[in-house]
């Protein structure tokens, strides 16, 4: 049993990468989506990290770190077996009415004559982790755990040992487990040192099941971004590693862990040197919290934000294409008390720059609940500072939408642009009924079904009050009108060009 595999989603190049995809490194856990001894604590004496290739090879260094790699052996819940839908096609798709519907059901435990037990199916996965503790605790992918009903570990000596799952954190595909044994574990620690774009790293893991492996490679790339969640800041690296290596440790010419393992681009499901592993700067903080409590607590803001791309800039009179624009703020949450609003810009938080929306929520993610945080925002053609009381971000939590239905009104043209419009049914907007092929409206990714709720901050309701919107930009001496778009159940800011004239 395999990983399947799942095409990337990329935000540079989605044509180029669509060929791609991003394989689970955790062997046979046939999981699908992005994916593929020391206290938690660094010393701060911590010895600079040597980036030189040792001339002797890398032997003494995998000799020092092997001992603290594991392989990490899964089992799930049984699935119901006999004469299973998976075995060929569902007799329930059948006419009520069709003979053969009445054998299958008569039948359906029958094999060859014989009646088929009901035995149930066992699935199992396999990944690798390390130690990070010397009495047992160690780190490993969520996806190399997530719904297992017992977890094994094996040493490089071959012993093996049962492990309790501590804590999971899905949105950083990181675990903890705890190795369930008195005995004494060679452990291994984090690096306190950021690793640069050209350091050595080795690899190990458990590769296929083929147990202890190295390999070794550069840090190709950092700060990727490979769609898997909101606090995506990979490490790219070049050491081959496949299936099976979700959860091992990259480390350093020092022995210190650098990132752990996680994902592979790849067409074939196999190693071609593009790989990610998840930072220890950021594993360090989520496994403490996981030790501490079993799950990770996260600062909360309540809003959709969207980048700042030159045209949003623009329209919104900022100088530069940075922060965060926000496009809907979440009824009662943090945001919502503190007064933000849509068509803000969050330019910093806590005196730092915000240069995305990724950046925007890693760092409120990393404010505690509770504590008070300046956030200084660009609204209505100037800078202010609002002060936000940081919440604790639910574990899932929806977002109100209005509903969208077909509608059959008056239309009317907007050729400039290459819209055709008409009022939404439930008087929240005006909806796009056609977009012309490469007219400007298209250009900007306007579909039809769209609904246009605001042009610069003012509500719209019919198509004449959008035209009227439009000529109060152009007449403002604007090149760009700023709308307040819903697709679906998610809005969006979009920059459409005013005719000056």
């Amino acid at each position: 049993m395999t990983d399947s595999k799942q095409p990337v989603r990329s935000l540079t190049n989605r044509k180029v990468l669509a060929a791609l995809v991003i394989a689970g490194l955790a062997g046979a856990t046939a999981v699908t989506g992005t994916i593929a001894g020391s206290s938690l604590s660094v010393p701060a004496n911590a010895q600079s990290v040597m980036n030189r290739a040792p001339a002797a090879g890398f032997a003494d260094l995998v000799e020092k770190v092997m001992p603290s790699v594991i392989s990490v052996e899964v089992k799930f819940a049984p699935a119901s077996n006999t004469f299973s839908e998976s075995d060929g096609p569902n007799y329930r798709d059948l006419p009520p009415d069709n003979p053969f519907r009445h054998f299958f059901e008569q039948f359906r435990d029958y094999r060859f004559g014989t009646p088929t037990p009901r035995t149930p199916r066992r699935r199992s996965g396999m990944g690798s982790g390390f130690i990070i503790t010397s009495d047992g605790f160690a780190v490993t992918n969520n996806h190399v755990i997530a719904g297992a009903s017992q977890v094994t570990v094996k040493m490089h000596n071959g012993k093996s040992y049962d492990a309790d799952v501590v804590g999971t954190d899905k949105r950083t595909d990181l675990a903890l487990i705890k190795i369930k044994a008195d005995d004494t574990f060679k452990a291994v620690e984090f690096a306190a040192a950021k690793p640069r774009v050209g350091d050595w790293v080795i690899a190990v893991g458990n590769p296929f099941g083929l147990g202890g492996t190295v390999t070794t490679g550069i840090i190709s790339a950092s700060g990727r971004n490979i769609g898997s969640g909101p606090y995506d800041d990979y490490l790219q690296i070049d050491a081959p590693i496949n299936r099976g290596n979700s959860g091992g440790p990259a480390f350093n010419l020092n022995g210190k862990v650098v990132g752990i393992n996680t994902a592979i681009f790849s067409p074939s499901g196999g190693s071609v040197g593009i790989g990610f592993a998840i930072p220890a700067a950021l594993a360090q903080d989520v496994i403490a919290d996981l030790k501490s409590n079993g799950k990770v607590t996260r600062g909360w803001l309540g809003v959709h934000i969207q980048p700042v791309s030159k045209d949003l800039a623009a329209g919104l009179g900022l100088a530069r294409e940075s922060g965060a624009l926000v496009v809907e703020v979440t009824p009662s949450s943090p945001a919502d008390k503190a007064g933000l609003k849509p068509r803000d810009t969050i330019l910093k938080v806590g005196g730092k720059d915000i240069r995305n929306p990724r950046d925007l929520a890693r760092k409120v993610a990393d404010l505690k609940p509770g504590q008070e945080a300046d956030f200084v925002i660009f609204r209505d053609g100037k800078e202010q500072t609002v002060q936000v009381n940081i919440g604790t971000l639910p574990a899932e939590f929806g977002v109100a939408t209005r509903n969208q239905r077909s509608i059959e009104k008056p239309k009317t043209t907007m050729s400039s642009l290459g819209l055709r419009l008409a009022p939404a049914e439930d008087g929240a907007g005006v909806i796009v009924t056609r977009v012309r092929p490469g007219g400007p409206a298209a250009a900007k990714g306007l579909r039809n079904g769209d609904v246009i709720l605001e042009i610069d901050g003012v509500e719209v309701d019919e198509p004449a009050a959008v035209r009227a919107a439009l000529d109060r930009v152009a007449k403002s001496g604007k090149t760009r009108a700023l709308l307040l778009v819903r697709s679906g159940q998610r809005q969006r800011f979009v920059a459409l060009p005013v005719d000056q004239s």
